[in-house]
């Protein structure tokens, strides 16, 4: 029985051919991400917005919506309400009330005591307050390390290949990193570390997926030095398409049965990583291959430059 191949052996696609169709989309959505993002901007969690997270343990499972309404009407602002880990854990978080410490507290304690009454045999586990100031120094240390991961990234691949391709592999980043904050401020998603965190995983995947891509296309522009730069690039694409779907349609199974199944505390990070997973895959091929094409990369481009003036004739000297 012949084992089987999801990518046939003589696979021919010319996706170059379509490249300007896709970068026009591309164009498109990284255009309307950030105009929602300068215009809409995040649903910001506890970890950048500043607040205080409650965690409760219920003997039943609450009904999250009546619970919510309950801790709306004691009056300290509206509460966003979700459980965690199984239905029976919830966590409430709070903006921090005016009045520093002592108005938290307070806050905590008509929540406790609305708990204890309306929720017999529940338990508060544990109570957690992030203020303003920290809440902005994690928000600007979260863009910064996205910041420096991608410039980190480009100068990583500018030694390892050279600058057309650190080129290409940036701007593959900066289409999936856009894209994906854009959804985010489209969907309202909270936006809290742990997307951040996604997102740096995002560009570590897609900068995977855009090497191995790039490695092939440096082989063939040695190995094949008459070939023009578009089938070349179509060649390669094609040559690692096997290693591309296996690896994405993996990633994609699991984290989509995460997304339906698994529990709200990681919805945003896996919602994050599956949209990654996509922009990833696709930028890879229509983004940072037709890079190299309009930076006139060919079989030559990587010579070494002979010395001496142009058109100098060489001349051997014989011996003596």
């Amino acid at each position: 029985m012949k084992p089987f191949k999801l990518v046939p052996d003589n696979t021919n696609i010319q996706f170059l051919s379509y490249r300007r169709i896709a970068i026009s989309i591309s164009s498109l959505l990284i255009i309307g991400s950030i105009v929602l993002v300068v215009m809409r901007g995040f649903n910001l969690g506890v970890d950048f917005a500043g607040g205080q997270s409650i965690g409760v343990h219920f003997q039943q499972v609450p009904n999250v919506e009546a619970l919510r309404s309950d801790v709306n009407a004691l009056g300290e602002g509206d509460a966003n309400v979700q459980t965690f880990g199984n239905p029976n854990d919830v966590s409430i978080r709070m903006q921090l009330p005016p009045g520093g410490e002592d108005a938290a507290s307070k806050a905590v304690g008509k929540v406790r005591a609305m708990i204890a009454a309306k929720y017999p045999g529940a338990v508060v586990n544990d109570v957690e307050s992030v203020s303003g100031n920290v809440s902005q120094e994690l928000l600007r240390t979260g863009m910064e390390a996205v910041g420096l991961a991608m410039l980190g990234i480009s100068l990583y691949i500018w030694l390892r290949f050279e600058w057309p391709f650190a080129v290409g592999a940036l701007v593959a980043l900066f289409h999936d990193v856009s894209i994906t904050m854009g959804f985010f401020a489209l969907t309202r998603l909270e936006f809290n570390l742990s997307v951040v965190g996604a997102i740096l995983t995002i560009m570590g995947y897609s900068l995977n997926d855009t090497i191995i891509v790039f490695d092939r296309v440096r082989e063939n522009l040695k190995k094949y030095r008459k070939m023009a730069i578009e089938p070349l690039l179509d060649l390669s694409v094609n040559e690692t398409l096997a290693r591309t779907l296996v690896t994405s349609l993996s990633l994609f199974g699991v984290l989509l049965i995460l997304l339906l199944i698994g529990p709200k505390t990681i919805f945003g990070f896996v919602a994050a990583m599956l949209l990654g997973v996509v922009v990833g895959t696709f930028s890879s091929t229509y983004i940072a291959a037709p890079i190299l094409i309009w930076l006139k990369v060919g079989p030559n481009s990587f010579l070494p430059k002979e010395s001496g003036p142009p058109n100098a004739e060489r001349v051997s000297r014989a011996k003596p």
